[in-house]
Order: structure tokens, then sequence, then C-alpha cells
């Protein structure tokens, strides 16, 4: 699939943008704080309806600004799809080919996007909940009963927090919870377990096309083991009345990554990383594409920052050919596209677009 019309009005520091973008390597240069990460992320929002950057959605209209407005058209296999997003004053109005949707679940899966930014490495350093968000996000845009359950499971963890921090809470009642947060939750450790397995591959494969020589490796890291949510919610019982609060569940779950046997987040060097984050974003790519026999659009954010020109010749390499990317970048000159790969260069400055 690949982005043939964009238009946007009013998001971040963009002024009135309208441009189609080639099929293949776009590269995008600017210095900073001219629009690049914005051009991105724009893109980003209009398929999820989802930031990378934050979670208050005032935050993404233009300064002096009561709204935004994006729209993006997507040639997919069989079909083109038209997604445009309306915001104004916390009103957000969605709507696939002119028909509005109601719930996010009627968005995700339209039109499938893979970023890599330069907060990914947190991926590999940061805490747990970055890695759950990473295996939520890219199995929601692909699975919607994955999507269902997770929804399910958040609104009755919700709820049965809710019943532990009350000032007398009943413990009969939190069966009336313990049954479905359970169901939902199976469907979560057994849907992520498989994913991770899949991406260990992909990751593998991936990394060892960037950084010859090394081994990366993922495994799932489940706080409860598939099969035993029920029973651990009851044998813990007496401990969450205490902490008033689920201590046990795929809410704790992590991601194990490993280069040459060790653990990345406390053994690996920056450079090394930063290729890891790339590799899982290749990795989320190609297990899209043996999902639904379409390359997602590919967005990566000042990803050539800090590589040598090998490492850059490899990063470009390891892109799927046939799949769209959009490269932003402060130096062209270094974003040098394969010889075999049509590509297209644009030049962004205080928030406008134009070729280069």
């Amino acid at each position: 699939m690949h982005v043939t019309h964009f238009h946007c009005e009013s998001f971040r520091c963009l002024r009135e943008i309208d441009f189609r973008p080639g099929a293949e390597i776009n590269l995008v240069r600017g210095k900073n704080a001219q629009g690049k990460t914005s051009l991105l992320e724009a893109i980003l929002f209009a398929a999820t309806s989802k930031s990378h950057r934050t979670t208050i959605e005032s935050d993404l209209a233009k300064s002096g600004s009561e709204e935004f407005h994006i729209k993006i058209d997507v040639q997919r296999a069989q079909r083109e799809v038209v997604l445009e997003t309306h915001w104004w004053k916390g009103q957000k109005r969605i709507k696939v080919n002119g028909v509005a949707q109601k719930r996010l679940s009627e968005l995700l899966g339209k039109v499938s996007v893979v970023l890599f930014a330069p907060e990914d490495i947190a991926l590999i350093k940061g805490g747990s909940a970055l890695r759950r968000r990473f295996l939520d996000m890219a199995l929601s845009q692909l699975d919607p009963a994955y999507l269902s359950a997770l929804q399910n499971y958040r609104e009755v963890l919700r709820q049965r927090n809710e019943l532990l921090r009350a000032p007398r809470p009943d413990p009969d009642q939190l069966d009336v919870w313990d049954v479905p947060l359970a169901r939902e939750g199976e469907v979560l450790i057994v849907r992520r377990a498989e994913f991770v397995a899949d991406l260990s591959r992909l990751a593998a494969e991936a990394y060892g096309r960037i950084a010859a020589g090394e081994i990366l490796a993922l495994a799932y890291a489940p706080d409860v083991p598939g099969g035993a949510l029920a029973e651990t919610l009851r044998a813990k019982r007496d401990a969450d009345l205490r902490r008033r609060m689920t201590v046990h569940g795929p809410h704790r779950d992590d991601v194990e990554i490993a280069i040459a046997a060790s653990p990345a987040r406390s053994h690996a060097s920056q450079g090394q990383q930063k290729s890891a984050a790339l590799a899982l974003r290749l990795a989320e790519m190609g297990y899209a594409h043996a999902r639904t026999g379409e390359l997602p659009v590919l967005l990566l954010d000042e990803v050539l920052a800090e590589l040598d020109a090998q490492r850059a010749a490899q990063l470009f390499d390891a892109i799927p050919a046939g799949a769209q990317c959009f490269v932003t970048t402060t130096d062209l000159a270094r974003a040098v596209a394969p010889s075999d790969r049509a590509s297209y260069e644009f030049i962004i400055e205080a928030g406008s677009l134009a070729p280069s």
C-alpha cells in the first residue's frame, strides 16, 4: 500500500500542505524544528488516531488554532482508501471513504503504518510499559479480535481496581470481574506469545542486515503464564486487597531483548540499541506483510543520524523492495537511496513542503 495524496492543515507547526508522494522512497530534508517529524506524525495520526509523541490531542493543533485537519489517500492492492480526521475544540471526527466512524476499531487496519522515531531507543532500554504499548499498537492494527480483547480487558481492569480502592471492598464482588478479566487476558497472552515468536525471527533477520555478525533475540515474558490467569487472580486476591490494585496480569507483561545473548537494555551500546529498535520496526513491517499480503507504509524519522555511509546503505537495503518509505533527514547528501529504487526529494521549511 502507498499514500498517493496527503493534505494537512494546522497540524503542529505545519502550514497547509498538499502533496503527492512517490510510491517508493521519499526523502524529506529540513533543518531542525521545520516540521519533518510533524509530517510523519500526521500520517501516523491519520492511520491510527494516535500520536507517538503525546496523548493530549490539543497539543497537535497549530499554535493559535483550535482545529486541525488531515486527509490521506492510500492505494491498497484491491482498492483505494481515504482517511480523514478533523479535530475541533476537543471533538474529533474520523471518516473512512467519506463515512463517519464512531469507534477506533473501525479505523484501525484500514491503512497499516510503521513509524521509527529516535525515541524508539526507549523500546530497548526503557521500561516494560513501552514494550507493551509496542505490542498493543502493532497487533491492534492487524487483529480486530486482539483490539476487542484489549479494550475489554482495560475496561474490566479499571472497574476491578475501582472496587479494590473502595473504602471497604467486598471480596466476593471480585468474582464478577475476575471471570471476564481472565477471559480477555488469556486472549492477550496467547496472541502476544505468537506475535513475539514471529517477531523474534523477523527482527533477527533485519538486525543481521543492519549490524552483521551480531544476533538479536526476543522472548515474551508474560507476568502470568498462559492458562493460569484465573487461578492467579484467585490465589493473589489477598495481595490485591492489601495493595488495593490488581497486581498480576497481562498489564504487567514484558518482552526480553538480547544482543549476543546479553540483555540489550543493560549491556548493548547506544548504536546497538538504536539498530535493535529499528530492527523491531522492520520486523513489525514484515509481520504485517505476511499477515495481510501488503507492505505497510514505513516512516523513518531521522534514522540516518549518527549512521556512517555503510550503515546507511545497509539500512536502505533492509527496507523491503516495493515498500513506500518516508525518510526525514537534516542532510540529504547522506540519504542516498539505492539506484534500483525510485526516490523523490522534498524540502520542508517553516512548516511548508516543496519539491527539492
